[in-house]
């Protein structure tokens, strides 16, 4: 083995070590929630073992059987996934103009698009409400969750980053075939974009599913709590609070996106990376 081989393969250990240390130091407190859901509450601070010394669904039981937890469940995932087909669709179709259509003020009208990204959720979350309580009455209803977020900037922009990869030639051989335009954007352009649309469903639902502070503002009733505010609801005062059943919470309001990640992680990196091959 030469000295340069030697060097070269010196230098990939070193990188593969401190990638792994890396991945261990941020895996580290999912694996460590994992094993106190199925430990006894005593055991979860005494220190004295990492494993459980006596494995147990309890945390699990008493989740669902007292914070009403399935139907807070389903409450996230149905939100979550309303939230995200209206919001593919719409960021799609607005990506679609911007990339594909001339017409007047369009740079201005995107420039302004993008311009929201800069204005804080803080600041909108007042007039927001009294929107959403005076004029549509849609308080305590999963409405607010859905339908202001359904066409966003960041959406817009990243489906016209990946819409611009798209040939020209294949809208118009659309157009000399006698396709109408929603014809050309459904058959057309959707397949094509399809990894552009599982990447961004994943960032979307993800955001959506983890979402706090909007559903902590527009959902008062308990019936319609999402997962985030039942957990929020096991916090109590200082040596009261269920540890054990909020690592279980934990566990059951992260374990659907760790595998959704897992599923389409391939598709996600896809997605993303191809939206970059031209601005």
């Amino acid at each position: 083995m030469t000295a340069a081989v030697a060097k070269d393969v010196a230098l990939r250990i070193l990188v593969y070590a401190i990638l792994i240390a890396i991945s261990a130091f941020m895996v580290f407190p999912f694996v460590w929630m994992l094993v106190s859901a199925f430990k006894p509450f005593p055991e979860i601070f005494a220190g004295t073992s990492f494993l459980p010394h006596h494995w147990t669904l309890h945390s699990f039981h008493e989740f669902f059987a007292q914070r009403n937890a399935g139907r807070a469940l389903w409450n996230s995932f149905y939100i979550a996934t309303s939230s995200t087909i209206l919001s593919l669709f719409l960021c799609a179709l607005g990506g679609y103009g911007f990339a594909k259509f001339r017409f007047p003020g369009r740079g201005v009208l995107f420039a302004f698009v993008i311009a929201t990204l800069a204005i804080p959720f803080a600041v909108i979350i007042v007039p927001l409400f009294v929107m959403m309580r005076n004029t549509f009455h849609w308080i305590d209803t999963p409405w607010p969750l859905i339908i202001p977020w359904a066409a966003n900037a960041f959406g817009i922009f990243f489906m016209r980053q990946y819409m611009l990869t798209i040939p020209d030639e294949l809208i118009d051989a659309g157009r000399v075939d006698g396709a109408s335009e929603p014809a050309i954007f459904f058959r057309i352009i959707l397949p094509v974009i399809r990894p552009a649309l599982v990447s961004l469903g994943i960032i979307f639902f993800i955001s959506s599913w983890n979402n706090f502070l909007w559903p902590l503002v527009v959902l008062p009733s308990e019936s319609h709590w999402t997962l985030p505010l039942v957990l929020r609801s096991l916090q109590g005062a200082p040596g009261r609070t269920p540890f054990d059943v909020l690592m279980a919470g934990s566990v059951v309001s992260t374990l659907p996106l760790v595998v959704g990640f897992l599923v389409f992680q391939r598709r996600l990196v896809a997605g993303i990376m191809a939206g970059t091959v031209k601005g």
